[in-house]
């Protein structure tokens, strides 16, 4: 079983002059997940080498169990640290790609073709596909078969209006993914703010937030078994 983690590599939050990137628990929780499975993991990135980490994501308020793991773990800071370039990774290679968020990948990932090509790619093959928190925002240009958008008709979950209002950050975001998703046709659900929140249909995995994490990747290691 091997899976692929594709993370950021857009570390400026809009024009605040604030930092952004990845969310740490969105990418400790399922690396652990998927590695205490027996997993391969493979770690990439638009630009390859170490992917921006949110700040915010390393104050104390936001540690867990599986973040303190990660920060005693040589061998995990040495992958994240010497990312792949997503431009090198092939679908074939893989059982499944996950994406953790952050607010980064609304910028570079949404608008990435080798993400865009490379989630279609996972699509048609029937593989499992999988996003928490920030990361749906990267199925925003994703086309299906027929060239509609992927998500349309399809139950997704992402980020709500109601906690991005909640971090401040509704005026910086270059989308609302709860917006972006009903306008794009996707049957866009969610629970409450800050709950575990997954939705699945088919093998398209979504979940709400950071607290959904863990529950996405538990959801993507039972589609693979």
């Amino acid at each position: 079983m091997k899976i692929l983690m594709v993370l950021t590599s857009h570390s400026e939050l809009g024009n605040t002059g604030e930092k952004t990137g990845f969310w740490l628990e969105e990418f400790a929780a399922p690396y652990y997940s998927f590695l205490d499975a027996g997993a391969e993991v493979v770690l990439a990135s638009p630009e390859g080498g170490q992917p921006p980490l949110d700040p915010k994501s390393d104050l104390p308020d936001f540690q867990t169990e599986l973040t303190h793991r990660f920060k005693a773990d040589p061998a995990a800071q040495a992958a994240l640290a010497n990312t792949v370039k997503l431009a090198s990774v092939k679908q074939q290679d893989f059982d499944a790609v996950f994406y953790p968020g952050g607010h980064g990948p609304l910028w570079d990932l949404t608008n990435s073709q080798d993400s865009i090509k490379l989630i279609e790619s996972f699509e048609r093959a029937n593989k499992p596909i999988s996003f928490v928190c920030h990361a749906p925002g990267v199925l925003r240009h994703v086309k299906a078969a027929d060239g509609t958008p992927l998500i349309q008709g399809r139950k997704v979950t992402g980020f709500t209006n109601n906690e991005e209002a909640g971090v401040q950050l509704t005026d910086v975001v270059p989308f609302l993914i709860e917006d972006e998703f009903k306008a794009l046709g996707g049957l866009y659900e969610k629970g409450d703010d800050w709950a575990p929140y997954v939705v699945e249909d088919g093998l398209l995995i979504t979940g709400q937030n950071p607290a959904s994490s863990e529950a996405v990747a538990q959801a993507l290691l039972k589609k693979l078994a």
